[in-house]
């Protein structure tokens, strides 16, 4: 058993989703503790009691980066862990700028759940990112890339290889629940998205679709809400607005529905993307990040070309039932043989093993074989 922190920026949207599998398998194995910021934090709903749990004050402002750091050292101190486990970009540049001139420093693991140097941004500040990237893997024990895209892009920026593998996110089966949250119209088709309402997301792009084209037999469901800024939207008369739902009741609201959509600019992996197959429903996703790693075109859902939105409208306009419920079966058994969370925490367990045993030798290059 070891003593481990956690440690996240915010935990709101997927980020919530991946701790929360990872803290209840680890709750009876290892002395956990989590550390998150008040703002878009969401303890009620996080899989870990309130005494192992701090939220310190923050804003994404460098006025509060100073403040979050000395709330992580402080911590790091009185708990004195033997690994943290960091999640996410700048909690990952907050840790570990905290343990750059330390010569005794826990185990880091690092998992920055989507690399900001593959944000769609200007190439200098891809460059910029990437360097700060290499830089603070000075000060991290092994790096979780969360996709082959992932790690394959990492690679190109020259992060190290021998610190570096792949642990796919996963989630646990479903667990019975009641009806369906809101009554759908059988003669149309109805999607479903889910996660925050902001440009990484492609969120923009999905409303510009819906409005150009009016699909007068597809109803659009929008689960989530903008989170770190304010967004003025355009809603076409076919969508229904319904806000953030626990995710513990998102399985309801995707069985009640066709399809999952998910046109993001930018996708480190699409956890959304695995919960649908593991509700039997496709998905319908952009070429970005991971997602043609979780969906295969005509299997288990569609892709298209970001940069060719009547791709998409040309895919919406053809979706029949019969078709998308074959391909919600074919999407199960994808689920089932490669993102259920018990192999997730299985390659986690194994990291942290062979970080404890080796932590007083060279970085071993078995990591391969594990993830």
């Amino acid at each position: 058993m070891a003593r481990v922190l956690h440690i996240s920026e915010f935990t709101k949207g997927g980020i919530e989703t991946h701790l929360n599998e990872v803290l209840s398998y680890q709750s009876g194995r290892h002395d956990i503790y989590l550390m998150a910021s008040e703002q878009n934090s969401r303890p009620d709903t996080l899989q870990i009691s309130g005494e192992r749990l701090q939220l310190y004050p923050y804003k994404r402002k460098p006025a509060y980066f100073i403040k979050a750091i000395k709330a992580i050292q402080r911590k790091v101190n009185e708990l004195q862990p033997d690994i943290v486990h960091v999640h996410g970009t700048f909690a990952g540049v907050f840790l570990r700028t905290l343990f750059f001139f330390k010569s005794r420093r826990p185990v880091v693991i690092y998992n920055a759940h989507g690399w900001a140097f593959l944000m769609d941004t200007k190439p200098w500040k891809q460059r910029a990112f990437a360097f700060v990237e290499k830089v603070l893997a000075v000060r991290t024990d092994y790096i979780i890339n969360i996709s082959q895209h992932e790690y394959d892009r990492a690679m190109h920026y020259g992060l190290p290889a021998k610190k570096s593998g792949v642990v796919y996110n996963g989630v646990s089966d479903t667990l019975p629940s009641s009806g369906a949250p809101f009554a759908t119209e059988s003669d149309k088709i109805n999607l479903l998205y889910v996660g925050r309402f902001d440009r990484q997301k492609g969120f923009d792009l999905l409303l510009e679709v819906f409005n150009e084209h009016k699909f007068e037999n597809v109803q659009l469901y929008l689960v989530g809400d903008t989170v770190l800024e304010e967004v003025s939207y355009v809603f076409p008369e076919n969508t229904v607005k319904i806000g953030w739902v626990d995710n513990s009741e998102i399985d309801r609201y995707m069985r009640a529905c066709d399809a999952v959509i998910i046109p993001s600019r930018w996708e480190g992996f699409g956890i959304v993307a695995i919960e649908a197959l593991r509700n039997m429903k496709p998905v319908i996703a952009s070429n970005r990040g991971a997602l043609p790693e979780i969906i295969r075109h005509g299997l288990n859902g569609y892709i298209f070309d970001f940069e060719k939105k009547q791709e998409l409208a040309d895919i919406i306009k053809q979706l029949d039932k019969p078709t998308l419920a074959a391909m919600g079966q074919a999407g199960l058994a994808i689920f089932q043989e490669k993102f259920h969370s018990s192999q997730m925490n299985s390659q986690i367990e194994r990291l942290y093993e062979e970080a404890l045993q080796k932590r007083s030798d060279s970085y071993s290059a078995a990591i391969k074989k594990y993830v």
